[in-house]
């Protein structure tokens, strides 16, 4: 049955700059329109059954359901009746989004009652004729960064072995990073879709509070949790975007996009914010030194960087803040379930710990929220984006222990309700690949992966093979 409008609501007889990124005609997504959906999830399962027993990136598969989308997806194209660019393509999503028929395990085991409908975004994405491989594995409850799961296994990063993929997404971003899947949903709170696309070589979008509705995902936390789609490339990432980025009735905090003009052309005359060195001192140096070469491909391309500070900013106390926000909510989304058999005990505590904060400490910590939005608000003025490296390490051994500043440059971000993109950055040692973040205007997403086309070609941005 064919379809009126096309992925973002978009009517086909009238695209506008709304709908895609900017230019989308002469993009292309990467092989979307070669061989047969049917072909490409025989292929993906046949990679899962070859390689996922030993990077666990996937908590349930759907291979019924996959082929029989896929096959409505050949029948659109031999009828040349496809819904869109997305049409025909795999997909996977972070397990704290609903899928119908399936547990939303959230990486626990607290909770088997099968979702009776798909998250809006899953819904949408499905609607653009993306064919939903299965779900995949996270850190328990989101509330953490390694995607070590006591109950769904020790998820790899498939660039390094031993080492993690991040979380809380890790699964998402080891399945693309794996050639499972081309495309993947997260959720970030403090920069769990970031981080792990950091740490896997992918690129990661945190959009603007609001721009993508959160019905059917069980939150972390309320103020601060985004959905956010993973993938290999910008031009990806803007299509999915397209295709979820519209208002959702059931969802109160879901908003109609006031997107800022997107007709970006050229790098020349872009202004971003650059941060001193003395605010990135926790970095290490190979991301440093990435950072570095990042910055002057900038300038060399015609952009100014800007000296830049966003006053009363302190990451490692604003990443504690968000962390005590996260074990408060989180324990009242969860409610009695805190108690019940299905939580990891170290998860359980965290939980424990946020029930039992006082209340003069959370508000505190949601003034500090309101502080560093008016702050970032006024430090943003003028520019294009800020840069700064997305963690201040690069992905480490599961058998170290978790720097506790992972999250320390993520976390401003999702305070301020911004959208950031991450790009993978080359390391001027050849090893695992360091990160560069760009967080932009509030409701900038478009321009933003505007920019991230532009910059995807310098060096020393990272480009992994895209095999799907």
């Amino acid at each position: 049955m064919g379809r009126s409008r096309l992925p973002g609501g978009v009517d086909p007889d009238r695209e506008t700059p709304e709908a895609y990124p900017p230019d989308h005609a002469r993009d292309h997504v990467t092989k979307v329109t070669t061989g047969l959906a049917v072909a490409r999830v025989e292929e993906a399962f046949a990679r899962i059954t070859e390689r996922d027993g030993d990077i666990r990136s996937f908590v349930a598969t759907l291979r019924d359901s996959a082929l029989s989308d896929a096959e409505a997806s050949d029948q659109r194209r031999r009828d040349s009746r496809l819904y869109g660019p997305l049409d025909g393509m795999t997909f996977a999503v972070k397990n704290n989004l609903a899928v119908a028929g399936l547990p939303t395990w959230s990486g626990t085991m607290a909770f088997d009652t099968p979702a009776v409908r798909d998250a809006t975004v899953v819904a949408r994405m499905r609607a653009a004729g993306m064919v939903l491989i299965g779900t995949l594995n996270m850190h328990e409850g989101a509330l953490g960064a390694t995607t070590d799961n006591p109950f769904w296994g020790r998820c790899m990063n498939p660039l390094k072995e031993g080492y993690t993929p991040g979380g809380s997404s890790g699964g998402s971003a080891a399945a693309i990073a794996a050639d499972f899947v081309p495309v993947t949903l997260g959720t970030d709170t403090m920069g769990s879709v970031r981080i792990p696309a950091a740490y896997c070589g992918l690129w990661g979008l945190k959009p603007t509070r609001g721009q993508v509705p959160a019905t059917g995902l069980t939150h972390l936390s309320w103020t601060l949790d985004t959905i956010g789609p993973l993938a290999r490339d910008p031009v990806t990432l803007g299509y999915v975007f397209a295709a979820l980025s519209r208002p959702d009735p059931v969802d109160p905090t879901s908003t109609i996009s006031q997107d800022i003009e997107i007709s970006t052309k050229s790098l020349e005359g872009l202004r971003f914010g650059i941060l001193d060195a003395a605010a990135l001192s926790e970095c290490e140096p190979v991301v440093l030194d990435a950072f570095a070469d990042f910055a002057a491909s900038l300038t060399n391309a015609g952009a100014t960087l800007v000296p830049t500070s966003v006053v009363g900013w302190s990451p490692a106390a604003l990443r504690r803040a968000g962390l005590l926000i996260s074990e408060v909510e989180c324990a009242e989304v969860l409610g009695e379930a805190v108690d019940e058999p299905g939580l990891s005990d170290s998860f359980r505590t965290m939980l424990t710990y946020g029930r039992r904060a006082k209340a003069d400490r959370v508000e505190r910590a949601y003034q500090q929220f309101q502080q560093l939005t008016t702050a970032f608000e006024v430090a943003i003025q003028g520019l294009d984006g800020i840069i700064l490296p997305t963690a201040p390490q690069r992905a480490f051994s599961h058998h170290t222990s978790a720097p506790p500043g992972q999250a320390d440059f993520t976390a401003l971000a999702n305070v301020a309700g911004a959208p950031a993109l991450t790009l993978p950055l080359t390391a001027r040692d050849g090893g695992l690949p360091c990160a560069a973040q760009i967080i932009s205007p509030k409701q900038g997403d478009l321009r933003l992966i505007a920019m991230g086309k532009l910059m995807q070609d310098l060096p020393p941005v990272w480009k992994p093979e895209n095999k799907n």
